[in-house]
């Protein structure tokens, strides 16, 4: 009668080892967020999860305590039901050794442990209750091994900070793209997002050169070719000087004011204007223009003058990508010609270039944000039609100026030689 209960009492030992090691890997790999949804909408079940998972330290040592003792009992009992089967004492130690590291392998921790790990929201939650009983039962031991792990704690303090880095948030986004939880539009967006607070007003302004603009006291007729032209909505109206813009005209007051009879413009300029340093955040850029209920930021320069301006638009593309409407002229960027040659818009930015050429500098230590900057750097005179510079694998050749500004470029691609790939 002995060896059945002996046997019985086994099997049920292992059965709560695989209990005890599911719980561990469930609990280790539940998704938290939506853990946390189900239990704002009610789900009791998900509260408990949630509870218990707060105290995570308390609860993990709660279900390693109880693995032990159960792996510990079933051994010992192991090894008294082969000693009753198996009269020398040495066979049946080495029997009942292997019988129970197979049968404890197999059944108490990686079985469980894999069922667990495929759907663990789901087995925290059909036994929560059951592991709520448990951690009441052993609460007596948690708490004494709980004091030794304060002990330990304090022995061996912990350096440093653990608060995710901009890298460590961009690669656990990278996971979930990978592991099909966020699509790639959602996983763009949220690094944009990460990455937003490191952009500075430089990285993303219209320079001066490119800015268009009215002059305060100019006939109604030229702002409208300029309107007209551009395709704008608000155009900086400067007084003198570019360096001195002294309002904002919109189109909508404009020709609301023209269509009045008004012979200039000055009576619809607003003079609501938010200032920008290069080198500010253009997330505290953006709150400035949200607060002022203005849509256009002056970026001056360390003398006062007008360096470019920044459009609450510009702000939003470096979050959602670019934004087009009916009146925008869409610029290709990058055109290929043939195998290994291509045409380069001059004002395209150098980081930009740099991941599509697959160069492995760092565009971040050149005194250039676009590739027309970077090519006058390297030449170290004004560019011309026809100049070219050699860099990396790439011919950088001028192909159009505007205004003393590389508006193209051609690149010509050598095709890097497999020693040099391996290097």
């Amino acid at each position: 009668m002995e060896v059945p209960l002996l046997l019985v009492a086994i099997v049920i030992l292992i059965m709560l080892s695989a209990f005890f090691s599911a719980t561990e890997t469930a609990f280790s790999s539940l998704n938290k967020i939506k853990m946390k949804n189900a239990a704002a909408d009610g789900d009791k079940r998900a509260a408990k999860v949630m509870k218990l998972e707060s105290d995570f330290d308390r609860f993990i040592s709660t279900i390693l305590i109880g693995n032990n003792i159960v792996n510990i009992t079933a051994t010992t009992l192991a090894t008294i039901l082969f000693g009753i089967l198996i009269k020398n004492s040495s066979v049946a130690n080495t029997v009942s050794t292997v019988v129970m590291t197979v049968g404890v392998l197999i059944f108490g921790e990686i079985s469980p442990k894999t069922i667990a790990k495929k759907n663990p929201e789901y087995f925290a939650l059909s036994t929560v209750s059951a592991t709520q009983i448990v951690c009441y039962i052993l609460f007596p031991l948690t708490w004494l091994f709980g004091l030794w792990q304060k002990l330990i704690n304090k022995i061996f303090k912990k350096k440093g900070d653990d608060n995710f880095t901009d890298d460590e948030l961009i690669t656990i986004v990278d996971e979930a793209q990978t592991g099909g939880n966020i699509d790639e539009y959602e996983g763009d967006l949220i690094r944009s997002a990460i990455e937003f607070d490191d952009l500075t007003v430089v990285d993303i302004l219209t320079p001066r050169v490119d800015v268009k603009a009215v002059e305060q006291g100019m006939d109604m007729h030229s702002v409208i070719r300029i309107f007209k032209e551009t395709g704008y909505s608000r155009l900086p109206v400067y007084k003198d000087t570019i360096d001195n813009i002294v309002g904002v005209l919109n189109e909508k007051d404009f020709y609301n004011a023209y269509l009045s009879g008004a012979k200039s413009i000055n009576s619809v300029v607003s003079d609501n204007l938010i200032y920008a340093t290069p080198f500010e955040k253009i997330s505290g850029l953006l709150r400035k223009l949200q607060k002022a209920k203005t849509h256009i930021a002056i970026v001056v320069d360390e003398f006062g003058g007008t360096l470019g301006i920044v459009t609450l638009e510009d702000i939003l593309e470096e979050l959602v990508g670019d934004i087009w409407d009916e009146h925008d002229r869409v610029v290709e960027s990058f055109r290929k010609v043939d195998e290994n040659k291509y045409i380069v818009a001059g004002d395209v930015k150098l980081i930009d270039f740099f991941d599509y050429f697959e160069i492995k500098d760092d565009a971040e230590e050149y005194d250039a944000t676009g590739l027309s900057g970077f090519v006058v750097l390297k030449l170290g005179n004004v560019p011309k039609v026809g100049d070219s510079i050699e860099f990396e694998n790439l011919t950088i050749t001028v192909k159009k100026t505007e205004h003393m500004k590389i508006s193209e470029c051609e690149v010509v691609v050598t095709p890097r030689e497999d020693n040099e790939d391996e290097e």
